[in-house]
């Protein structure tokens, strides 16, 4: 069974970085699309990145675009999450999830069958 684990949350200063990851098992992380995907206790999940099962194609959220850099090793089963000049407003639980290799709307939480388990990312100002 697919399993998703992510990891490298934490408490950072407002400017710092962070590098999440997220370490799959099973056959499909290979051919899977993953996305990333944040929430608070006063919002609904909402989509950050995500990435195309090559690891070829990133697609973001606007306000992750000029500081988030998403990636995928399929070597390494591994996709990561690269947060530069993070801010205040970051400050959430951060899963991974996989969804199929061609996933129509890759920001569609609903369309991603597997997810991790979440990482704390809290960014103090």
């Amino acid at each position: 069974q697919a399993q998703l684990v992510e990891s490298g949350g934490g408490l950072v200063q407002a400017g710092d970085s962070l590098r999440l990851s997220c370490v799959g098992s099973g056959d499909t992380f290979r051919t899977s699309t993953i996305g990333w995907f944040r929430q608070t206790p006063e919002k609904e999940r909402e989509f950050v990145a995500a990435i195309s099962w090559s690891g070829a194609t990133p697609y973001y959220a606007d306000f992750a675009k000029d500081r988030f850099t998403v990636s995928k090793d399929n070597t390494k089963t591994t996709a990561y999450l690269q947060m530069n000049s993070l801010e205040p407003e970051d400050t959430a639980l951060y899963y991974c999830a996989s969804a199929s290799r061609f996933v129509g709307d890759y920001k569609n939480q609903f369309l991603y069958r597997v997810w991790g388990q979440g990482t704390q990312v809290t960014v103090s100002s």
